[in-house]
């Protein structure tokens, strides 16, 4: 059965009805029917709706629920994800994209979760109210798990996101 036929016309994360589209959750390409709400960047608050969806009895719901709940980061989707048992196959089939996720620098270089950046680049930081100054020293990253693109550190006491295009490894 595809995924549209299965949804009864309601979005598979957060019940949504009308203009729902199949989308493949990869890599098994198994199809999941979503709203353009669910396909697009909602707001932590829109994704509370995880918290029933996660206990869908379609692996590829369950998957998509998983991932969704990581990339929140909230403390209500942390402790979801505590509760939230997942078949051993279904797992790893979870765990597979965040994977394949692989975060570089400017020059290429992979990135890792606790390594220390230098921004080659001043950034302004939108709503802190400060620049972000070229050579500034970035310990202890954090990788975005859903955005190769992005990474998370700390300048001036502020935790940020920075693009990874304006940042190198340090040695």
């Amino acid at each position: 059965m595809d995924a549209l036929t299965r949804a009864a016309g309601q979005c598979e994360l957060c019940g949504a009805a009308g203009d729902l589209s199949a989308v493949a959750v990869s890599p098994k390409d198994d199809t999941v029917a979503l709203c353009p709400t669910c396909q697009g960047e909602a707001d932590a608050n829109h994704w509370r709706c995880l918290l029933s969806s996660m206990w869908s009895e379609v692996p590829a719901v369950q998957v998509l629920a998983w991932r969704k709940l990581r990339a929140v980061g909230e403390p209500w989707a942390t402790e979801a994800l505590d509760t939230l048992y997942l078949e051993p196959e279904v797992q790893a089939w979870a765990e597979a994209e965040v994977q394949a996720i692989v975060h570089r620098d400017s020059n290429g270089a992979v990135l890792e979760q606790g390594d220390t950046v230098t921004l080659i680049k001043d950034l302004p930081v939108k709503g802190a109210g400060f620049t972000a100054k070229r050579g500034t020293a970035v310990r202890g990253i954090s990788l975005v798990p859903d955005n190769a693109g992005h990474i998370e550190g700390r300048v001036e006491g502020q935790r940020i996101v920075i693009l990874t295009e304006f940042v190198k490894k340090s040695k």
